[in-house]
């Protein structure tokens, strides 16, 4: 596989992230653009993008096209997507005209993604779509889930100011295909974005990363945008602590249900979670800057799963409803 044209398809935290390093680290090796918007935008054009990290000796700093259009950019070889799972779909006919016969697109999302049951061997539900995620079928119709890499990030980043993003910690990226395979495609990629300076894992169960992240995030970033919690200050609360393991522990049911093999224990899970600082979830970061939320590809999946598969899932109902209330008053004001 020839990668040379790489589009960053929502340049925000995790995206720019991606369009820093490859630009700074495959220097004229790769054509990178970026498809972002507002003053994130004017500052990328106007300075370029900047990604700071505790310990560098000196940020990274990159020039890339950017632009508001994708119409305007020729067709890639490799996206990376950067939006939330609530935004893609919105996205589907942006997408799709940067796409040619061999475009791979790479999806960075947290909680379930559109593209579940593609090729899933392990849950008697194989292409079954998801509406929730798909309104209309568009990411389905126009990109299509056989063009998909999935991406599940282990990340802390937050845009500081336009153009400029703070990362948290040292990052790891697993990349999986939907069926499985370890295809020259995903190896090839996995191969160029190590150089570039990414920490990339390539899996072939893709599937058991999505709910081993998810069980986390159903959890902490409602109770986080609920409370306006940092990490450190919810596990430091005993009664919220609870809550997060009866969310993990719904959320686990679900996974094991649908075929999913976690590698931690519930309480293993928990205890990793302590050793985080005064972090602001993604989530609660969309709240504070008066963003939709995304909900529904975590907490939300996880009820509609649950009902899927037969699993009860009563905490995170509760928490789905609150959270659904929150943004819509958010929103509002």
């Amino acid at each position: 596989m020839t990668i040379r044209n790489i589009c960053i398809y929502g340049a925000g935290a995790l995206g720019g992230t991606f369009a820093t390093k490859i630009a700074s680290g495959l220097g004229a090796e790769a054509n990178v653009s970026v498809v972002a918007r507002g003053a994130h935008l004017a500052a990328i054009r106007d300075k370029g993008l900047t990604v700071e990290q505790g310990g560098d000796a000196a940020p990274l700093h990159a020039r890339v096209t950017a632009t508001s259009d994708p119409a305007v950019l020729p067709k890639q070889d490799l996206i990376v997507t950067g939006l939330k799972g609530h935004q893609l779909a919105d996205a589907a006919e942006g997408l799709a005209s940067l796409l040619k016969e061999s475009t791979r697109v790479i999806m960075i999302l947290n909680g379930i993604p559109w593209w579940y049951f593609h090729r899933d061997s392990g849950s008697w539900h194989a292409e079954r779509q998801l509406p929730e995620l798909d309104p209309d079928g568009k990411l389905w119709q126009l990109v299509g889930p056989e063009r998909v890499i999935g991406c599940v990030a282990y990340q802390g980043a937050e845009v500081t100011e336009p153009g400029t993003i703070r990362l948290n910690g040292d990052g790891r990226f697993f990349l999986g295909e939907p069926s499985g395979e370890l295809s020259p495609d995903l190896v090839s990629i996995s191969e160029l974005l190590g150089r570039a300076g990414l920490n990339i894992i390539p899996t072939p169960r893709i599937r058991d990363e999505i709910w081993t992240k998810l069980m986390g995030n159903a959890a902490y970033n409602p109770i986080s945008a609920l409370t306006r919690g940092r990490m450190n200050s919810i596990m430091e609360n005993a009664a919220l602590v609870a809550q997060v393991g009866k969310v993990m522990a719904e959320t686990k049911g679900v996974g094991e249900a649908l075929g999913a093999v976690f590698s931690r224990s519930l309480e293993e899970q928990l205890g990793r979670s302590g050793g985080f600082g005064p972090v602001r979830t993604s989530m609660l970061q969309d709240l504070l800057a008066g963003k939709a939320l995304e909900i529904v590809p975590l907490t939300g999946m996880v009820v509609a799963l649950g009902k899927l598969a037969g699993v009860p899932t009563p905490t995170c109902e509760t928490v789905l409803a609150l959270t659904l209330q929150l943004d819509r008053e958010n929103l509002r004001n």
